[in-house]
């Protein structure tokens, strides 16, 4: 029997997507979910932070969703990890490497199509300038990817609350002393 066209690329596409669901259950690594473990995004600063048991562990520089694509607010946690990502956006299909806008990790949130990845544009880091995802450099996303699990939680927060104030304060200047700031 011969196939259609349509039928075709239908089955191609199948059989993406079922590659794609087994690379991420088999790159699930339970052993590295800790229940003290969170990531925190303020997008106004455009910074992601890293929290284990209570303390920052490493702070990256992120890109975050454009005014007409903005980042979505809230609780999500990581619901999928993938090594060499295909990006599916409106009909365009590109497969691992340099000119893949993921870059080389997807971290996947419980909201669907929304996730944390390395990016092919390096200059949009520190800039609202995604579909709505949370970029980072392809060496930061590397790190990240080691550092966290599935079921880990993100915070993506929309405005300078307490607690983004609190992480994301600007260090104060080399040399100053307490609040007074003397001279």
């Amino acid at each position: 029997m011969r196939q259609t066209r349509r039928e075709s690329k239908a089955m191609t596409v199948a059989a993406l997507l079922l590659m794609a669901f087994a690379r991420a259950a088999a790159e699930e690594n339970p052993e590295k979910q800790a229940h003290g473990r969170r990531i925190v995004v303020s997008i106004p600063d455009c910074k992601l932070a890293l929290i284990e048991d209570g303390r920052v562990v490493k702070f990256y520089q992120t890109a975050v969703g454009a005014s007409v694509s903005p980042s979505p607010t809230g609780t999500y946690q990581i619901a999928t990890r993938l090594s060499n990502p295909t990006y599916y956006h409106s009909g365009k299909v590109v497969g691992p490497g340099k000119n893949n806008p993921l870059g080389p990790r997807w971290l996947g949130l419980s909201l669907k199509g929304f996730g944390i990845h390395g990016t092919n544009a390096p200059r949009s880091i520190g800039h609202a300038a995604s579909h709505g995802c949370i970029r980072l450099r392809n060496q930061d996303i590397l790190d990240l990817f080691e550092r966290v699990g599935v079921g880990d939680v993100v915070e993506l927060h929309g405005e300078r609350d307490e607690l983004v104030a609190r992480l994301f304060a600007p260090a104060p200047p080399a040399g100053a002393a307490g609040t007074g700031g003397g001279r």
